[in-house]
């Protein structure tokens, strides 16, 4: 696809999401496929925003978001108080076992560490902090670790690939799966960055996962 076409895209994708304020944002594209999203906006959760809308065009295979996040009049705020908020999100959300999070904030940039059974509930924790107010960016150093599996390796593997079969979302057949330990390794292609994230998750929710390795290319 042409870098020009690639850019009309991503910027008619923009303005089309309400959640972002694309009058903002600078796009960049190139033949290959790798867009470039510049400027400023007022929140980490805007930011994020944009780059969902980017990932989500036909023809994209990476996006470089060096949006920066700049926070003015009530949404500006000390670190303690970002803190103070993050902590008190986490408590209040069911999914996520708050006393085994930590949090630290810096010039804006909260840091979570800790360790919880799951995958959904690191990614829980993350997306509950990305949108509060005066947050610039979140660095989630949670671990996973899961119970320990009662599958074997054999049985984890065809346990993805039954869910990567089940989602609508998924071309299966695009997809290989290896188990290493208790690593889940993906390979093959995918049409989109949605289709590359909705294959992570699936590989996350097998039994005794621990981590996943997403080596999927984006072939549209």
């Amino acid at each position: 696809m042409l870098a020009s076409t690639l850019q009309d895209s991503v910027l008619r994708e923009l303005r089309y999401d309400p959640r972002v304020d694309a009058a903002k944002i600078g796009v960049s594209a190139t033949d290959a496929g790798v867009v470039t999203l510049t400027g400023a906006v007022n929140t980490y959760a805007e930011k994020l925003a944009a780059q969902a809308a980017a990932n989500r065009v036909f023809g994209v295979k990476a996006v470089a978001n060096d949006l920066e996040v700049k926070s003015f009049g009530a949404a500006a705020h000390k670190d303690s108080d970002i803190a103070e908020a993050a902590i008190n999100s986490l408590k209040w959300r069911t999914t996520v076992p708050e006393d085994r999070i930590k949090v630290a904030v810096s010039n804006g940039w909260v840091t979570l560490s800790g360790n919880v059974d799951y995958y959904f509930q690191k990614k829980d924790a993350q997306r509950t902090v990305s949108g509060l107010a005066g947050v610039k960016g979140v660095t989630n150093n949670v671990t996973v670790t899961p119970p320990a599996p009662k599958a074997s390796p054999s049985e984890v593997k065809s346990e993805i690939e039954a869910a990567l079969v089940r989602s609508a979302r998924l071309d299966a057949r695009r997809i290989s799966v290896r188990i290493q330990d208790s690593k889940a390794i993906l390979e093959g292609t995918a049409r989109n960055w949605d289709e590359a994230e909705e294959a992570e998750t699936a590989a996350w929710n097998a039994p005794g996962v621990r981590d996943v390795d997403n080596r999927l290319a984006v072939v549209p």
